[in-house]
């Protein structure tokens, strides 16, 4: 019974608890095995080498953008991760061995760095190209570091493991990210070893290139198609729940247990991601059950996330949404009757690459949800050049998202909910499946928002629709 999981940045952080409640927890001997381990760079490591992912902090990599120094800032960074490596010797870590590794990885990528900086300067070559290569160079460290230090704890403690290094930074070939995941698999006996997999794969076509921050949960699911597991199970530090904790209370934020991948994509566009929806897709398409899983709460079996999933009973399954969107309304009196008009606003976000998560219309306006960070001022600047009136505002949303909550009274419940609370509605929107009704409400309401539908709409034992 194979599987294929994968640990997190903060869970792999809490090495010593992941040890014993993910990788150890109630096995021994040959139970250890038949387990293939993906493993993300410890918390806040690739924020370091590529920037911050909440904030945009730019970290190394922006230094080789802007032509600064970088070389310095490398070797601030070889001290840290040997500091992150002074953490784990208690459990095990042969902290000379984890520090000369390091230590020789970030030398060898100084070295391509600097390559790759000559040839920048020269102006022979396209600076996407190089810095694209300068990018996914950096963001294979985090993983390495992270994949050796754990394949050197569990030798260390006398556990057959194998460490599987697809940052490739020792060999020159031309492989795909799947061959060369292939390759790296195909000699090895599952069933007499732990496998631990490096997060980041180098590829011809460039995983960070592809999937940028989502990267480590794209070479999970290729690993995962590469040997068809009986089930890939992701470790977190939270669990799905039906509503955030940390907003509704920890007694009224409870795991969902089963959902389908439709639910899943929902969340990734809402923020909320049990999965990046790319990594997603070719589990969903090739039937492989995904289980999301506290890393701290081991003996609860999690969120199992299937292909056909649905709710035997109506129930709101997620309450979540985000503080951090902005809405643009476009308003024009010539667009009634003008079957062009959502086709050329469609076309300025396109040019200027932002996507949205959400859109509604009537006769004379199109409002259009996208998150803050990918405001751009001279969207704006043509939208009023070419449309009537553009109205732009700082909002939040909430959305109720579930396999199977269509029946009479969900939408009234919910809108009552929120007049109950003096929460307005500003749009409001579903399609016809109702897997997700979202609500933009203004920003400052959102939590007020999320607890008060937590309180109407979920019966706390049942997880029933109110």
């Amino acid at each position: 019974m194979l599987t294929v999981e994968k640990i997190g940045g903060t869970s792999m952080s809490a090495l010593s608890d992941a040890l014993q409640n993910i990788i150890l927890y109630k096995r021994s001997g040959d139970e250890l095995y038949n387990r293939i381990f993906v493993v993300s760079a410890f918390a806040g490591v690739t924020d370091w080498l590529l920037e911050n992912k909440k904030t945009g902090e730019a970290g190394i990599y922006h230094r080789i953008v802007r032509h600064r120094n970088f070389q310095k800032a490398l070797q601030d960074l070889t001290r840290k991760l040997q500091d992150i490596n002074q953490q784990y010797e208690e459990i095990g870590l042969d902290l000379d061995v984890a520090n000369q590794f390091i230590e020789g990885r970030i030398q060898e990528a100084q070295r391509y760095l600097e390559d790759l900086s000559n040839i920048l300067a020269s102006g022979y070559v396209s600076n996407q190209a190089i810095l694209q290569a300068a990018r996914e160079i950096l963001a294979s460290i985090g993983e390495s570091h992270s994949a050796f230090n754990l394949v050197n704890i569990l030798q260390n403690r006398g556990i057959n493991a194998t460490l599987v290094d697809l940052s490739g930074f020792h060999d020159n070939k031309e492989y795909t990210i799947d061959q060369r995941i292939r390759r790296s698999l195909r000699n090895i006996d599952f069933s007499r070893t732990i496998c631990v997999v490096t997060g980041y794969a180098k590829g011809t076509e460039g995983i960070m290139r592809e999937f940028d921050r989502g990267y480590s949960e794209v070479a999970f699911s290729k690993i995962a198609l590469a040997v068809n597991p009986s089930e890939a199970i992701i470790h977190k530090e939270y669990h799905l729940s039906t509503a955030d904790p940390k907003i509704v209370g920890e007694d009224k934020g409870i795991p969902v247990g089963f959902t389908n991948y439709d639910v899943a994509d929902q969340l990734a566009g809402i923020g909320m991601e049990a999965i990046h929806p790319k990594a997603s897709k070719p589990l969903e398409v090739n039937n492989i059950n995904l289980r999301i899983k506290n890393t701290f709460d081991p003996d609860h079996p999690g969120t199992l996330i299937s292909k056909d999933f649905v709710s035997q009973q109506k129930r709101i399954e997620f309450i979540t949404g985000s503080d951090k969107l902005m809405i643009i309304d476009i308003y024009d009196g010539a667009m009634v009757g003008d079957v062009g008009a959502d086709q050329e606003v469609m076309q300025l976000f396109q040019n200027y690459r932002i996507g949205y998560i959400f859109k509604t219309s009537s006769a004379n306006s199109i409002s259009i949800v996208i998150w803050e960070k990918f405001f751009d001022k001279k969207l704006i600047k043509e939208l009023q050049e070419k449309f009537q009136q553009v109205t732009v505002e700082k909002v939040a949303m909430v959305c109720l998202i579930s396999s199977n909550m269509d029946q009479p009274g969900v939408l009234g419940q919910a809108a009552n909910s929120l007049g109950a609370q003096n929460i307005n509605i500003k749009s409001s929107g579903f399609a016809l499946g109702k897997v997700n009704i979202q609500f933009v409400i203004a920003r400052e309401d959102f939590k007020k928002a999320v607890i008060a539908l937590n309180e109407t709409l979920f019966f706390p034992g049942s997880q029933s629709v109110a």
